[in-house]
């Protein structure tokens, strides 16, 4: 009798629990919103902007967009209360910078994944003074002249600079690294000839591509994307399996309610598949993506896997 009032007890507990998760999710927002994000003018910086604006109307609240440098973004989150009201965005490097450095969070027990935001597709693109034409071609050349080719790319850690590697690697080449502050002055190198190839994102270099001051061999999809037409992948190029995408999301702090996390994933997607939206995206070269908080969360996994490998393989260490 006892072991059966205490199974009833429990039950009401976890029911009124339950109820109040649902009643605090019905509620929510009642007051303004605040997404946490890495210094304006990036690449990413427009993203926000675009959720945040179309995430307000939504919910009948203000979202203001708070622009912070380095870990800051991710520190402030991780200290923040689970209560919805403070969300990050952040790409790759949120959650490979831990793999390369110590951060004052964990990017998984620390955080609830909302959604994918975003995904942009690296494509590799030579100088046009190297005579290839193809991935084939670049690695024929690669191994002739081995350590005598150089790649530009950003931070150490960045999706460029470990797209770069995991080609050295599972092309079987040594294509040697020189480092820049940025994409920006990255492809300023490139287009000037100071290094010969890079792995950049399809927007950024576009334009050069366009011009014909940059040629472009592949994207690094695994399957070809509109945002490089005509180009076809890496790995169908000579590197099966190879695939070297940035993508971003939305996070919240652990803990945060269920209820909570299902309305502004629910919010987030459906901003994300507005047509117009979607195009402004895919003009700044980034396609919408939108997903469950569990395909992030797997996503994320798998690409902490992936790279945190490719890091111990290669040796690569924070600068």
């Amino acid at each position: 009798m006892l072991i059966k009032r205490f199974v009833a007890w429990m039950f009401s507990i976890g029911m009124m629990v339950l109820g109040a998760g649902i009643v605090f999710g019905q509620n929510y927002p009642n007051k303004p919103i605040r997404i946490v994000a890495s210094a304006a003018g990036g690449s990413g910086d427009f993203a926000v902007r675009l959720i945040a604006q179309g995430l307000s109307g939504a919910l009948s609240q203000q979202v203001v967009v708070d622009n912070r440098g380095g870990v800051i973004p991710g520190e402030i989150v991780s200290k923040a209360p689970p209560d919805g009201y403070t969300l990050l965005i952040d790409a790759a490097s949120f959650w490979i910078g831990p793999l390369l450095q110590e951060t004052p969070y964990d990017p998984v027990k620390d955080f609830a994944p909302v959604t994918l935001t975003d995904s942009a597709p690296n494509v590799l693109v030579v100088n046009p003074s190297l005579p290839v034409k193809s991935v084939k071609e670049l690695i024929a050349l690669a191994k002739a002249r081995p350590g005598e080719l150089n790649y530009g790319s950003s931070s150490t850690g960045s999706t460029p600079h470990l797209a770069a590697e995991l080609f050295n690697m599972m092309a079987g080449v040594k294509i040697v690294r020189v480092p820049f502050k940025g994409s920006g002055p990255a492809v300023i190198s490139l287009l000037g000839g100071q290094v010969q190839l890079m792995f950049a994102t399809a927007g950024s270099v576009a334009p050069h591509v366009k011009s014909g001051r940059l040629r472009a061999l592949a994207v690094a999809s695994l399957q070809p994307s509109a945002l490089a037409p005509g180009l076809p992948t890496i790995a169908a190029s000579g590197v099966p399996g190879y695939e070297a995408v940035a993508f971003e999301g939305m996070f919240a702090p652990a803990k945060t309610p269920v209820a909570i996390i299902d309305r502004l994933n629910q919010e987030i997607v459906r901003v994300l598949n507005r047509a117009e939206v979607k195009e402004r995206f895919f003009n700044a070269g980034v396609e919408t993506v939108g997903s469950t908080p569990e395909e992030f969360a797997a996503a994320i996994k798998s690409n902490v896997a992936k790279w945190g490998k490719l890091i111990k393989d290669a040796g690569i260490r924070d600068e």
